[in-house]
Formats: C-alpha cells, structure tokens, sequence
C-alpha cells in the first residue's frame, strides 16, 4: 500500500479512536514516515518528519499486518519486526488511537 494511501486510512482511525496527548512517528525507512500528532486538536496525521515523543520503526508490510489484524503488534515487537525509540508507554497505548 502506497504511504498516502495508509496516511489517508490511519486518519479515518484516528477520528473514531481516542486521542493521546502525544507526538508518535512511524518511521518506515526510506518508504516514509507517518506522523500523528496529538498535541493538536483535532489530533493531525502528516507524514512530516519531525521530533517525537515516541517512534516506531516498522517496515511498511509489517504496519499494513498489524493494521490488518495479521500481526500481532506484541509478537512483531518480540520478533524485533518493530522497535520502539522513546515513551514505550505511549506505544502501549497505540491500540487506543489505531484500534
């Protein structure tokens, strides 16, 4: 899936799902970024490549899974298919904003 096209689909979750009070970066390397921004109201998705209080690092396949339900986020994460740099709180979290 073209990273416009995931941006567009996380922005349609982000309206029915609970907003956390934080900056979070999915880097998929050189594929981009997708950045959701929930110090704004309403929380902004971008795929601005700024400072976050937590980024995840996931290649873009591995994301469309764990979107899909195919990938369970915690195994990807054990795997080391994901790798989380700052607040792993926040990453805990993640279920509330992409559930």
């Amino acid at each position: 899936m073209p990273l416009a096209e995931l941006t567009s689909k996380i922005a349609e979750k982000v309206k029915v799902g609970t907003a956390l009070s934080a900056i979070i970066k999915f880097d998929f390397g050189d594929d981009g970024v997708i950045l959701y921004n929930g110090k704004e109201s309403p929380p902004e998705i971008s795929n601005e490549d700024i400072e976050a209080d937590c980024t995840i690092n996931v290649s873009i396949d591995d994301f469309e899974q764990i979107m899909a339900g195919d990938l369970n986020p915690q195994m990807a994460f054990m795997m080391g298919k994901l790798k989380v740099d700052g607040d792993m709180g926040i990453a805990m979290q993640l279920g509330q904003i992409l559930g």
